[in-house]
């Protein structure tokens, strides 16, 4: 192994150490749970002084790829949690600590409403009239109508979004069928896919989201679905403009003699997105499944999104649901409900949006002083270009910053997709321009 370290090196500072050993790690030369060479014997060998191995050593463990057992020595961490699906699982890393995490892409929790108002409203008991009754409370049902992007036929409640996604997938795909993918997109997107035996048809997107023209190419291979995010767009936060959504409608229209695949929309972030609301359901209600989530506005461990679509499309999840979970609880309806309704949190709901859209602005604006090419995106997340993924992740956690690799997004079948980072800008709460300095350095790694 010593050797390996020694000849896999090409630069003898901490970056270029870690760089190199991290390079051993993904490719599976060094396999998980193999000890590495103390720090002062890879000093002795690259002829450097242990401060430097031993700030390599930091700058692995910093990205989850070694873990120090005290006088045991360092040890090759495993690549994912076994429980995890493998896409998604690319994402997990809460076991590695970082002074300041970028890569979870949750919201901030200081700015997710208080509850407590909403824990008033709940019944003293958790009972239901019965269990055929309707699975959506009727005055949550009518406000989220009002504020549906178009007059939606049936609206019902589910366990969140992707929740939502899957159950939409379940009810429309089998074995074999094709589903068109934004490139990037959301990981746990291909582990559904996976799941469901569907080959994907990866779709590049643009400053305005989907392409029109790729979608149309990827129509002649006849999809059964096609997944898009309209807002915030994870990872990159774009936004999809009026025109663009219209197009992606034009476009369907237009090849509708090759089938009419269903169009399944997560507005993730739809209530701290800064940009207006559009579906292609507006010009295609009866293809169009709308997911609206309430995880990055109210909080993620609420569990609950809204779905809806056609009445043939809907009443299929809906039953299929009846044999599963039956319902979403009718309890956290209720503090759904309290808390699109209620003015405080109303007002929280709404300066969360605009912090949100000022950090992203602030920590946009920094990354052009520091000489990246970078407009503000939407959401919480954002999209930032690098050299070099590996080298850059290495030399951002040497600074105590953890951020998610651009490649685990990627849903192209392209062995060398471009580099980037995705990086939770909505948790950057200070110290904007020595961030994205930073950032700078580590995306010319």
């Amino acid at each position: 192994m010593l050797v390996q370290i020694v000849d896999a090196v090409e630069h003898r500072t901490p970056d270029g150490i870690a760089a190199a050993i991290s390079r051993l790690i993904r490719s599976g030369e060094l396999a998980a749970g193999e000890r590495l060479p103390t720090v002062r014997v890879v000093a002795s060998e690259l002829g450097v002084s242990p401060a430097t191995v031993s700030n390599a050593w930091q700058a692995l463990a910093g990205v989850g790829l070694i873990t120090s057992r005290g006088r045991a020595g360092s040890f090759v961490l495993q690549a994912s949690t076994a429980w995890m699906p493998p896409h998604f699982g690319e994402l997990a890393g809460s076991h590695v600590e970082a002074r300041l995490d970028l890569s979870t892409g949750t919201p901030d929790p200081e700015l997710l409403p208080d509850l407590s108002a909403a824990f008033r409203s709940l019944p003293t008991r958790a009972d239901t009239a019965s269990y055929l009754s309707s699975p959506v409370l009727p005055e949550l049902e009518r406000h989220l109508r009002a504020s549906w992007p178009y007059p939606v036929p049936a609206i019902t409640i589910v366990d969140g979004a992707l929740d939502a996604v899957s159950r939409s997938l379940e009810s429309l795909v089998r074995f074999g069928d094709r589903v068109v993918v934004e490139n990037p997109g959301f990981p746990p997107f291909l582990d559904l896919l996976d799941h469901f035996g569907v080959e994907r048809l990866p779709v590049d997107i643009d400053a305005e989201g989907l392409r029109p023209d790729r979608l149309a190419n990827a129509l002649a291979s006849h999809p059964v679905a096609i997944i898009l995010q309209p807002r915030a767009h994870n990872p990159t936060g774009i936004s999809m403009t009026e025109e663009r959504v219209r197009d992606i409608a034009r476009v369907l229209k237009s090849h509708s003699h090759l089938g009419d695949p269903v169009v399944i929309e997560d507005d993730h972030s739809g209530e701290i997105s800064s940009a207006p609301a559009f579906s292609v359901g507006s010009w295609l209600p009866q293809r169009t499944l709308h997911v609206r989530s309430f995880a990055k506005s109210h909080g993620p461990d609420l569990r609950i999104a809204a779905l809806g679509g056609p009445d043939q499309l809907l009443d299929r999840i809906v039953a299929r649901r009846m044999l599963g979970p039956g319902w979403t609880s009718r309890m956290l309806q209720t503090i759904l409900y309290e808390l699109l309704t209620a003015s405080p949190s109303l007002n929280t709901v709404h300066d969360a949006r605009r912090i949100y859209q000022a950090r992203q602005r602030r920590l946009s604006e920094a990354l052009v002083r520091h000489g990246i090419g970078h407009f503000p995106s939407d959401g919480i997340n954002t999209w930032v270009p690098v050299a070099d993924e590996k080298a850059a992740s290495v030399a951002l956690a040497a600074g105590g910053i953890r951020v998610a690799s651009g490649s685990t997004f990627s849903s192209s079948f392209s062995p060398e997709p471009e580099q980037h980072l995705r990086v939770t800008a909505g948790n950057v709460r200070d110290d904007f321009d020595r961030i994205a300095g930073l950032l700078a350095g580590a995306a010319r790694a």
